[in-house]
C-alpha cells in the first residue's frame, strides 16, 4: 500500500490509554486495583460537547475502529467502512470513541494483564465480570473525557448487548441507542456454541488450568474455538456461494483426513490467525459473560427493563440470514419498546451473509444509520395552515387531497399509528404540526430508510401478521391509506385495526368508479387511471372493492362508520348523491369495536 490514504479515512490514528486513580468494582463483589483501558477517537469534538458517539466492539474486536495506525498499515479499523468524513459516523459533525472491552487483551486489562499483587498475569485469577461491568467500565471512560450526554451509543452482536446495556443503566447519559444483530439474551443454540469453543480451549493439553503465559499457548484449543465461532457469523448462502464442495488438492494421498475441501481450508486460516492475536483467557471470560447476560431474567421481563427509557429513540437492526442473532430476537426487544410507548425504529437488513453482514452490507447500513442520526436532531415545528407546502418539497407543490383531509381528521396531541407508511410524509405532517405521537409500520426496506429520513419511527413488518401483538385501543387512531386493496385478508386487516384503535381512518381507490366502469364497458380491459396505475399483471392490488362494498364489510362487522369522504381529483367532499359512482378515492372514519 502507498502512503497516501484514502480521502475519506480518518488517517494515521493512535490508541490511547488511561487508568483509573481508584479501585474498579465488579459485579461479583470483588474489585480491581489497577485498570486500564485503551481507547481510540476519531473527528473534533464539538465546544458544546454534544456531538459524542460511543461505539461498541463485538466479541473479538479492539479499540482500533477506523484508520491507519500508520502510513505503512495495510489494515484499517474493523469498522473504517463506517467512520470517517462523509459515512455512517460522519467525523465531520462526530466526535466517536471506541474503547477495548473489559477483559480484552489489547490494552484494556484482562487475565493477561500482570496483576500488581503478584506481579505475573492474572489468568484465571481475574475476577469474572458481567457486560454491565463492560459498560460501567466505558462509563467510567467517558466520564474522564468530560462527556455528560452521548449523541448514541451503537454496537452489532456483543457490542450491541452493551448498547442495551447502556439504555437501561445510564438512559440519561445518551440519547439514543443503535442495537445491531444482536438480542437481550443468547439463545440455547448460541450458548451451546460457545460451551463447546471453552470446552476446545481448555481441553488443549497446553491451556494448564491457565496458566500458559511464557509458555507454549493453547494454539489448537483457541484455533478450534474460533473456528467453531465463525461458523456461526456466516449463512448457508454464504458458505454455499463461497465455497460450495470445491476441493483443493491433496497434499498426500495416504492421508485421508487431510484438509480436502475449500471451507476447511478457510475456516482452518482463520482459526490459526485468531491465535496470533487474541488471548485464550480472554476468549473464556468474555463468551462466559456473554452467556450469562440475561436481561428479562435480571429485571422479571424485558418490559420492566425499559421502564426507565423515557425518551430515548431506538434502532434495532437484525439481518435476515443470521441465524446466530435471529430477527425474532430483535423483534422481542421491539415489542417491550413498544409497550412502554418509547421510540422505536426497526430495520432487517436482508443480506445473504449473515450475522457478519453488519462489518460488510455498508451501503445499505449506512444509509439506515445516516438517516437515523439525522432525526435525533429535529425539531418539531409548531403549526401548519390547511394548504401549508409540505416541508421539503419544492415550492408549489401541495398537500395531496387525501393527506388534507386525514390531517384535518386527526386531534392535536393523540397516538397514531400509520400502517403502510410509505415514504412518512403523511406521519411527519401529524408530527410536526399537530404534536401526535406516531409510529410507522411499513414493509419495504427502501421506504423504511425514507420514514426515518423525515423523522418517523417506523417498523418495518407486515401488517397481516404484526397487529396482534398490540393490546386493545393501543392508539387514538389507526390509519390505512391506499393499502387496504393490497392485503391478503382485507377483513382480518380491518378487524385487528378497529380493535387496537379507537377511531381509524381508512383511504381506498374506488373501483366503482364511473370512468372505471366505462373503460371496462367498452375496452373489456382491466382500467388503468391516476388511483389505480398498474397492469393488471403487475398491480399490487388484489383485492378491488367499491365504496359499496366497504359499507356492507363494515355492517357485516359490526363498525359505525363516522363519517365518509369523497376525493374527486383535488376536491374533497362528504359523501352525496351517487358516491359510489363519481368517488376516485373514498376515505373512512370509524369507531372501534
Amino acid at each position: 500500500m502507498c502512503s497516501m490514504l484514502p480521502s475519506n479515512s480518518v488517517g494515521i490514528v493512535e490508541t490511547q490509554y488511561v487508568s483509573l486513580n481508584e479501585p474498579f468494582e465488579l459485579e461479583c463483589g470483588q474489585s480491581l486495583q489497577q485498570v486500564q483501558i485503551a481507547y481510540e477517537t476519531y473527528g473534533t469534538l464539538t465546544r458544546e460537547r454534544d456531538n459524542a458517539i460511543l461505539i461498541i466492539h463485538a466479541l473479538s474486536g479492539d479499540a482500533h475502529a477506523a484508520g491507519y495506525h500508520s502510513d505503512k498499515d495495510r489494515k484499517a479499523g474493523w469498522w473504517d467502512s463506517m467512520i470517517g468524513p462523509g459515512k455512517a459516523f460522519d467525523t465531520d459533525k462526530f466526535f466517536v470513541i471506541c474503547s477495548n472491552n473489559l477483559g480484552g487483551c489489547m490494552g484494556t486489562t484482562g487475565p493477561s494483564s500482570t496483576n500488581p499483587r503478584s506481579h505475573t498475569p492474572y489468568a484465571l485469577s481475574f475476577p469474572p465480570f458481567t457486560i454491565t461491568d463492560m459498560v460501567m467500565l466505558q462509563k467510567k471512560l467517558v466520564e474522564h473525557l468530560g462527556l455528560e450526554r452521548l449523541v448514541t451509543v451503537v454496537g452489532g452482536s456483543m457490542g450491541g448487548m452493551q448498547a442495551l446495556e447502556w439504555s437501561i443503566r445510564y438512559p440519561e447519559c445518551i440519547e439514543s441507542c443503535i442495537i445491531i444483530a444482536s438480542a437481550a439474551s443468547l439463545s440455547a443454540q448460541a450458548l451451546a456454541f460457545d460451551a463447546v469453543g471453552r470446552n476446545a480451549i481448555m481441553s488443549d493439553p497446553t491451556w494448564n488450568n491457565g496458566d500458559y503465559y511464557g509458555k507454549t499457548i493453547p494454539a489448537s484449543g483457541l484455533s478450534t474455538a474460533r473456528m467453531l465461532g465463525h461458523i456461526t457469523y456466516l449463512s448457508t448462502e454464504s458458505m454455499e456461494s463461497k465455497f460450495g464442495r470445491e476441493k483443493k488438492e491433496k497434499t498426500s494421498a495416504e492421508n485421508y483426513f487431510s484438509t480436502e475441501f475449500q471451507v476447511e481450508s478457510y475456516l482452518s486460516y482463520q482459526g490459526q490467525k485468531f491465535t496470533e492475536r487474541f488471548d485464550a483467557n480472554s476468549y473464556l471470560y468474555i463468551t462466559k459473560a456473554m452467556d450469562d447476560y440475561d436481561v428479562p431474567a435480571r429485571y422479571g421481563s424485558l418490559e420492566n427493563a425499559f421502564k426507565n427509557a423515557g425518551d430515548l429513540k431506538f434502532c434495532i437492526t437484525s439481518i435476515s440470514s443470521d441465524w446466530l442473532f435471529p430477527t425474532s430476537q430483535s423483534l422481542e426487544m421491539v415489542r417491550a419498546l413498544r409497550s412502554r410507548d418509547c421510540d422505536v425504529t426497526f430495520f432487517e437488513m436482508q443480506s445473504q451473509y449473515g450475522h457478519d453482514a453488519f462489518l460488510l452490507e455498508t451501503e445499505t447500513l449506512t444509509k439506515l444509520i445516516r438517516a437515523f442520526l439525522k432525526r435525533i436532531k429535529m425539531a418539531p415545528t409548531s403549526q401548519v395552515k390547511e394548504d401549508q407546502i409540505i416541508p421539503d418539497l419544492p415550492r408549489g407543490v401541495l398537500i395531496r387531497p387525501d393527506y388534507r383531509l386525514i390531517f384535518h381528521l386527526v386531534k392535536k396531541g393523540k397516538k397514531v399509528l400509520d400502517l403502510g407508511s410509505g415514504d412518512g410524509r403523511l406521519l411527519h405532517l401529524l408530527m410536526n404540526y399537530k404534536a401526535v405521537r406516531g409510529y410507522g409500520v411499513e414493509i419495504d426496506p427502501d421506504m423504511v430508510i425514507k420514514c426515518i429520513d423525515v423523522g418517523i419511527p417506523v417498523v418495518q413488518g407486515n401488517i397481516e401478521t404484526g397487529l396482534s401483538e398490540y393490546a386493545d385501543k393501543t392508539f387514538d387512531y389507526v390509519i390505512l391509506n391506499q393499502t387496504l386493496q393490497a392485503t391478503v385478508n382485507p377483513e382480518r386487516v380491518l378487524k385487528e385495526m378497529m380493535r387496537i384503535g379507537r377511531r381509524v381512518i381508512i383511504g381506498f381507490p374506488n373501483f366503482g368508479n364511473w370512468k372505471i366502469r366505462l373503460k371496462m364497458l367498452f375496452h373489456g380491459v382491466m382500467p388503468i387511471s391516476d388511483t389505480l396505475p398498474d397492469k393488471w399483471y403487475e398491480t399490487p392490488n388484489i383485492h378491488l372493492f367499491t365504496l359499496r362494498d366497504f359499507r356492507e364489510i363494515c355492517l357485516n362487522l359490526g363498525v359505525r362508520i363516522i363519517d365518509c369522504y369523497s376525493l374527486r381529483g383535488h376536491r374533497i367532499k362528504r359523501c352525496g348523491l351517487f358516491p359510489n359512482l363519481l368517488s376516485d378515492v373514498c376515505i373512512f372514519e370509524l369507531e372501534g369495536l
